[in-house]
């Protein structure tokens, strides 16, 4: 049971730590060879310093997960690994790729005799902790190859993991779970500023986030990851109100719109981390003349930015 894996950043690396804990025997290489090195100090994997070497120490079908940043750097991987790999063995794209390139980059490897498999991946940091969930698309046969791998990292053998359907399905799946997450994490910031505005109650929002999360409707893990940091600081004087937002978020907006699908909750999500990010201010400035043009009201002036 030997998998090949390219890409050792957060989740790269606690993927290969869970597999090899499962038992897996893993093949590794990422772009700094110190990396790889060192985990392999840790845990035992076969570091190697080059694709070439990495799939020359795979057996037939051999399988290459890729953990690379969406676009180009996962393009330039599996360009490289064409001429490397023979037909039957498989790719896996683990990053948070578009499901169409998905689309367009299986139809390209099967030209080839490859399989691809794109793999929506969930879990974080706690992943290595609690397993992954695994969103997965393919052919019948790249999936019964990759099942003792998905088994070991996934919360459990039968739990947590989805061969979703054709080449493509497991990043469009993965793209609403984070449209749907963007909506959710929304709503609980909106409901706990609320909380906090009302200075005259003075709530505790660490013990109502904790008494929420045992029996509520609104139980979930994004509130226990909540309420936990709430318990060590409720004012986040010192964190900058400024929210990135991945990607992922803007493509479900897309498809609602390519669908006309109405998805209003996901879609003021996602501006709402554009707002975060400054690019509200300058329409707000915009406002705030208008109301001066057409009534005389005051601005405020600042730095000018």
């Amino acid at each position: 049971m030997k998998i090949g894996m390219v890409g050792l950043g957060r989740m790269g690396g606690n993927m290969a730590r869970r597999l090899r804990r499962g038992g897996a025997e893993v093949v590794a290489y990422n772009r700094s060879p110190e990396v790889t090195r060192e985990l392999a100090r840790e845990t035992g994997l076969e570091a190697t310093e080059s694709l070439p070497e990495l799939v020359a120490r795979l057996t037939g079908p051999r399988i290459v997960w890729l953990m690379l940043p969406a676009g180009d750097a996962t393009q330039q991987a599996i360009d490289q690994l064409v001429p490397l790999l023979a037909a039957g063995d498989v790719v896996v794209d683990g990053g948070n790729a578009f499901y169409k390139d998905s689309m367009r980059r299986g139809g390209a490897l099967a030209g080839h005799g490859i399989r691809f498999v794109d793999a929506g991946v969930s879990g974080g940091v706690w992943g290595l902790q609690e397993g992954y969930a695994l969103m997965v698309g393919g052919e019948n046969e790249a999936l019964r190859l990759l099942d003792p791998f998905l088994k070991v990292l996934a919360p459990a053998p039968d739990k947590g993991w989805l061969h979703c359907g054709p080449v493509g399905s497991g990043h469009f799946v993965k793209m609403v779970h984070n449209g749907i997450e963007y909506g959710m994490m929304q709503s609980l910031a909106e409901g706990l500023a609320l909380l906090k505005g009302r200075d005259d109650f003075n709530l505790d929002l660490a013990a109502v986030a904790e008494m929420w999360r045992y029996g509520s409707v609104v139980r979930s893990w994004l509130l226990d990851l909540t309420a936990e940091f709430l318990k060590r600081d409720q004012t986040l004087g010192d964190i900058q109100p400024f929210v990135q937002d991945s990607g992922e978020g803007r493509w479900t907006a897309l498809e609602a719109l390519e669908q006309g699908v109405p998805a209003p909750v996901m879609s003021l999500a996602l501006m709402m981390r554009f707002a975060s990010q400054g690019a509200n201010d300058y329409p707000a400035k915009l406002l705030a003349m208008m109301r001066k043009g057409f009534g005389g009201h005051a601005v405020k002036e600042g730095d000018g930015k």
